[in-house]
């Protein structure tokens, strides 16, 4: 063992030990996540060698103080979908003042400020809100008719209805069904351009699964962004596979348990945000020296998903295939794009959709985890844009480069 790697190994047995410790005095379900939790404590071990827990507070509140992701607003609006759960959007309208404001910017990246009738409907993923399209959003404003909304039970919108009301699961249909009503409120007429990120994706195409005649009359582009058509059930998370098959077997009793003692769960979680944080890190990034404001924002999103939400969820993914609905898309012009280490949606199922959309353009992002749209948003933009003008909604686009501009390369998959 080397010099380093044994105060490493000691930290992890700290931290798994404290962990362990401060779930079993939350009860069954606390134990639960406990062994969890002491399973990740080697991401952050170097991490508590270096830097006090004191520190790490003061860095955090720091962080959430200065970090100016996730305070764009639009014109807010509610939707409702057919079981009564209330549905939050924002809507960025193209306006003249805005365009002004976008100054060279704007002009740099898309070329001269053209109305479009276009409006591009942005779905968010598992466990985040629609402001993890920050740098799109930034980069689009003023340009094109935008519409960002929360899924259910997540960021701004209500609680699920069926969920909380009759114990219902939640399915993608539902989710598709939701966007439905969405674009009813937002974007009753005109053409659309979809943009689904994870789990947006699939309600992007449970969409057209469940409203083919809405694709089929309206749609004019798609992009899906990290997701998957199903086989969700196979993804192993970067875990050993014998390891992997018991998270599966015990994974949903477990959420359910958790989900039904929330407020001792929600607590145990504060109490353990650094091996939290070291767990979103893991599966939200690759980049080594992700900035960590970035970071820090994503892991709030995250954090602010109640437990009994993310149980409510999951089992979801496991029944979603809709492998069949993506030949509504054939024809469109359509973005498959996906991060190349992506261990929650691999992109290997990202290169199966793009198998069977013969005319999709397929990206994929090198050193790019699952939120590739935020750690290496030029890249997204720049291909959303090119998109865009593809589909009509911009102009011809020049490359994306400006905003949050890490210096990030992305290759053509295939």
């Amino acid at each position: 063992m080397s010099e380093t790697s044994a105060p490493a190994t000691a930290a992890v047995t700290e931290a798994a030990a404290a962990a362990s410790g401060t779930w079993r005095r939350a009860g069954l379900a606390g134990a639960a996540v406990g062994v969890v939790a002491a399973g990740a404590a080697a991401g952050v071990a170097v991490e508590r060698l270096t830097v006090g827990r004191g520190m790490r507070r003061k860095a955090r509140l720091a962080l959430d103080a200065a970090g100016p992701y996730g305070s764009l607003r639009g014109l807010p609006g509610k939707a409702y979908a057919a079981d009564g759960t209330e549905l939050y959007y924002e809507v960025d309208d193209v306006e003249r003042e805005d365009a002004a404001a976008a100054g060279p910017r704007g002009r740099r990246l898309f070329g001269r400020k053209a109305s479009a009738p276009v409006t591009v409907v942005f779905s968010h993923g598992y466990c985040l809100n629609q402001d993890s399209w920050h740098f799109q959003r930034a980069a689009l404003r003023g340009l094109v008719r935008c519409v960002y909304w929360d899924q259910r039970s997540h960021g701004r919108s209500g609680r699920g209805v069926e969920q909380t009301e009759s114990g219902r699961p939640v399915s993608i249909d539902t989710l598709g069904g939701d966007l439905a009503a969405v674009i009813e409120a937002a974007a009753p007429e005109g053409p659309l351009v979809l943009v689904g990120h994870s789990m947006g994706g699939m309600t992007v195409m449970a969409l057209a699964d469940t409203v083919p005649e809405l694709v089929r009359d309206r749609v004019v582009g798609v992009a899906l962004v990290g997701t998957s058509s199903g086989r969700l059930g196979e993804v192993n998370y970067g875990l050993p596979v014998a390891g992997m098959n018991v998270v599966r077997r015990i994974l949903p009793g477990v959420l359910k348990a958790l989900g039904q003692r929330a407020d001792l769960v929600e607590r145990g979680r504060r109490a353990t945000a650094d091996l939290f944080a070291g767990i979103v890190k893991r599966y939200s990034f690759a980049t080594r020296d992700v900035d960590p404001a970035i970071a820090r924002f994503a892991e709030r999103m995250i954090e602010g998903t109640p437990i009994d939400v993310v149980a409510e969820f999951y089992p979801a993914f496991q029944d979603h295939d809709k492998t069949a609905a993506l030949g509504r898309f054939a024809g469109l012009p359509v973005l498959v794009l996906a991060g190349e280490q992506d261990l929650v949606t691999p992109s290997g199922h990202s290169e199966a959709i793009a198998e069977l959309l013969p005319g999709a353009e397929f990206v994929l992002v090198p050193d790019a985890g699952h939120l590739v749209m935020l750690e290496h948003p030029e890249v997204v933009t720049d291909r959303l844009a090119e998109l865009l003008a593809r589909a009509g909604a911009l102009p011809a686009a020049a490359t994306v480069g400006i905003y949050g501009d890490t210096g990030s390369t992305a290759r053509p998959g295939g």
